[in-house]
């Protein structure tokens, strides 16, 4: 599998906030996105996930030369966790197993992986904010897409669980997955491409 981006400019509010982007990601790689706050970093991230459009140039999705929307393939964890807060953990997570497809894990078995057993019968919105995070986290697991978008994953969570969440990065990358992340901290692996927002903003042209 391999992503493409092209010549690629996003823009927020009217104004461009980063143009001429290039890059490549295939199978088992990871590409960290960096840069200053309003440099463009989760714009791009939902341009690659086709939740925005580009100002201009291309994201292109190939697997063994036929081309495949990005959209059907990706897991997509943005600062927000997209669960309902009435709804139990249990019914947000089929929720997600059940629009994305392609089972991977029990709902259970998900929730074991981020070390929250136990809580599927509680609302989401009754949890903790590392809580909420890690039961989103788990979303990446109830269902298979190749390539996963996160923007700051790791945004209230503790140490252990970080590390965690760095294993199923690097056993996502180590089954043939892809990862677009964007992020102001570590993340844990070893092996990875990384994009500086700010060598694309007009200023830099």
């Amino acid at each position: 599998m391999r992503l493409e981006a092209e010549n690629l400019a996003g823009e927020r509010g009217g104004e461009t906030v980063f143009a001429g982007l290039d890059f490549t990601l295939s199978s088992g790689e990871a590409l960290v996105i960096t840069g200053p706050n309003g440099s463009g970093k989760s714009t791009l991230l939902r341009i690659i996930a086709g939740l925005l459009p580009a100002e201009s140039g291309r994201i292109a999705l190939s697997h063994e030369g036929s081309p495949l929307p990005v959209r059907a393939a990706c897991h997509y964890l943005g600062h927000q966790n997209a669960m309902k807060p009435a709804l139990s953990v249990r019914e947000n997570l089929a929720f997600w197993q059940k629009f994305h497809g392609a089972p991977l894990l029990d709902i259970d078995a998900a929730l074991d992986v981020v070390n929250l057993p136990g809580i599927d019968h509680l609302p989401f919105g009754y949890l903790s904010t590392g809580q909420k995070r890690r039961v989103s986290i788990a979303k990446l697991l109830v269902s298979h897409r190749p390539l996963w978008i996160v923007d700051e994953p790791t945004a209230g969570l503790d140490r252990a669980s970080e590390e965690r969440f760095a294993q199923m990065m690097r056993d996502h990358l180590r089954d043939g997955g892809m990862i677009i992340a964007a992020t102001h901290i570590p993340l844990g692996l070893e092996a990875m491409k990384t994009l500086d927002m700010s060598a694309y903003s007009p200023e830099a042209a």
